[in-house]
């Protein structure tokens, strides 16, 4: 999300003010790129969090569930953002620069095209030319209906056990609390996800079946709707993120403070104090469980400031 606010924001904004593109060819192959490797982080990340939380609710012993190990995370972290990486690999070969004259203005706008170049080697060029004939399927399958389709299934199987385990008791209030709260920050996270990818599938179908009657204007115009969406996703969801998950929000904000105030000689107390506010706040992630009753006593590790 920061990588396309960061990056792609700034290069949209500048072409539709100068009609230029910033960085010319290398924009338009790697601002696609981005903007489907986000996608595909979104959806993986999203499957991931399901298998969590389906993890989380059948474990025989959820209350005693161990923390996962850091290289564990690091490993499902690469594989989500190598695979969402590779799957993009296309988009770098699939769009080239082209240019326009107004037949009134006389000015020459740019604009990124939907062609493969014809200097590919031949293998290349077959594949990438498949690619573009699925590309709208593909996208609509592997980045939406798979994450809200994948989510959604977790979701009632993870509801279905926990309601069975409610009526047997079998665990703690607190406990249960805080299966459905980071239950309804996926959810929520879903929710959003879906809401803004919906606009750019619908135009991928009706660009598909009527491009020929359309103008190049109303494309120009519903490839825009699509960004402003995908820019809205990236601006709320690490808001929504930090919002509906409060020991990540908590730790964020210890975090922050931390890190302003760290060179203050005078702080020491409260960092000390924040610092078990947070080992303490952390033991509820959205990722992972910890044990709830009778902790051991917390050992010097430190903290991610």
């Amino acid at each position: 999300d920061f990588l396309i606010l960061f990056f792609c924001l700034p290069v949209v904004i500048f072409n539709e003010i100068t009609k230029k593109r910033l960085l010319g060819d290398v924009s338009c192959r790697i601002l696609p790129f981005m903007e489907v490797s986000s996608l595909g982080v979104t959806t993986f990340s999203l499957c991931a969090l399901g298998i969590d939380r389906f993890h989380a609710a059948t474990s025989p012993q959820a209350s005693a569930r161990p923390i996962e190990q850091c290289q564990s995370i690091i490993a499902k972290l690469a594989v989500i953002w190598v695979g969402s990486m590779t799957l993009s690999v296309p988009e770098i070969l699939l769009w080239q620069l082209a240019q326009d004259t107004s037949p009134v203005s006389g000015i020459v706008t740019e604009y990124c095209i939907m062609k493969p170049s014809s200097n590919l080697p031949e293998s290349v060029y077959s594949l990438v030319l498949t690619y573009q004939n699925a590309r709208m399927w593909w996208y609509f399958g592997c980045y939406f209906c798979l994450p809200i389709l994948f989510t959604v299934s977790c979701q009632l199987v993870t509801r279905r056990i926990s309601g069975a385990e409610k009526k047997t008791e079998c665990r703690g209030t607190k406990h249960s609390q805080c299966e459905s709260h980071l239950n309804c920050t996926i959810i929520g996270l879903t929710i959003i996800y879906g809401l803004c990818t919906t606009p750019e599938n619908v135009c991928n179908i009706v660009v598909a079946y009527m491009s020929p009657d359309m103008s190049k204007q109303t494309l120009d115009l519903l490839n825009l709707i699509n960004q402003f969406f995908l820019f809205f996703k990236c601006s709320v969801t690490p808001v929504l993120l930090l919002c509906l998950c409060r020991p990540l929000g908590q730790a964020f904000m210890d975090c922050c403070c931390c890190c302003c105030e760290g060179c203050s000689p005078d702080t020491a107390s409260s960092e000390g104090s924040a610092d078990s506010k947070l080992k303490t706040e952390m033991s509820s992630s959205i990722f992972f469980d910890k044990p709830r009753e009778s902790p051991p006593p917390l050992l010097a590790l430190g903290t991610p400031c």
